[in-house]
């Protein structure tokens, strides 16, 4: 206990602690969307356009997260207006989208050679290892991202069920969609010093899928997707003292996932 305390004292602890904190809850309150619209793997879709572009930024000798937030925006926009296109369905739109993205990455890395090094924090997550400037970045847009979600819940709500009476009722269906759009882009980005663009799609999608074995209300999936989300994080922060943080904490929304499973079956 005494350990945990010291380890928990240090500064590059409690920031990772803030950050990880918020972000959890980002991807636990999208992730609750994303899934009900089956639309789960636009944030694995999302963090490939955003290694792409943290690629690219790093072989023009850019500043990558000035490159990645707009690039990922436009790219969640993209999607969605891909998503609409008949001839083009949702799966495929991400699975084109993200492969080009990752593409270029590659090419980009390939062609900045030595400079490419730090892409690798970016890759697999270095939240102990945050700068002050990521700190303020990820709490700013982490609160725009809860704030904006908290104040539209309802109309967004109405949105993901049915869009349709949403419209008739008045409610501006195109531009909550871009609102989740925007909002699952920003998590993404923020995501991805946490766990990493390989990881976090799994951020985003196993707490949504944890609650959804348990409660069978919106605003129930909603609260413990946030708490299962919480949980993951700061157990798998103390556990990965000396293991890579972001894959413990995938590691432990998983076996969440496992518990939450069995304990649905057997009330069933």
């Amino acid at each position: 206990m005494d350990q945990l305390l010291l380890i928990l004292s240090q500064n590059f602890m409690k920031n990772a602690l803030l950050v990880g904190v918020l972000v959890a809850l980002c991807a636990a309150l999208l992730g609750v969307l994303l899934v009900l619209r089956r639309y789960a793997m636009i944030g694995d879709g999302l963090s490939h356009v955003g290694f792409g572009a943290l690629s690219i930024a790093y072989a023009l000798r850019l500043a990558p997260m000035a490159v990645a937030v707009p690039v990922v925006i436009l790219s969640a926009f993209l999607l969605l207006s891909l998503a609409e296109n008949n001839k083009i369905k949702g799966d495929s739109a991400i699975a084109v989208l993200s492969s080009a993205a990752l593409a270029a990455g590659v090419v980009a890395s390939a062609l900045a050679g030595g400079s490419a090094a730090d892409l690798n924090g970016y890759l697999f997550g270095s939240i102990l290892a945050l700068e002050e400037s990521d700190v303020i970045l990820s709490v700013v847009l982490s609160a725009v991202v809860i704030l904006l979600f908290l104040l539209f819940k309802n109309r967004i709500f109405a949105v993901t069920f049915d869009a349709s009476f949403a419209k008739s009722c008045g409610v501006r269906v195109k531009f909550y969609n871009l609102l989740i759009a925007l909002l699952t882009a920003v998590t993404v980005v923020v995501g991805m010093r946490l766990v990493g663009t390989m990881l976090i799609s799994s951020l985003i999608i196993f707490p949504a899928l944890s609650a959804m074995q348990i409660s069978g209300s919106f605003r129930g999936v909603i609260l413990l997707s946030a708490l299962f989300s919480v949980a993951a994080f700061a157990v798998g922060l103390v556990l990965s003292t000396t293991l890579p943080a972001g894959a413990v904490i995938v590691l432990c929304n998983f076996a969440l996932l496992l518990v939450c499973t069995v304990v649905a079956k057997v009330r069933n």
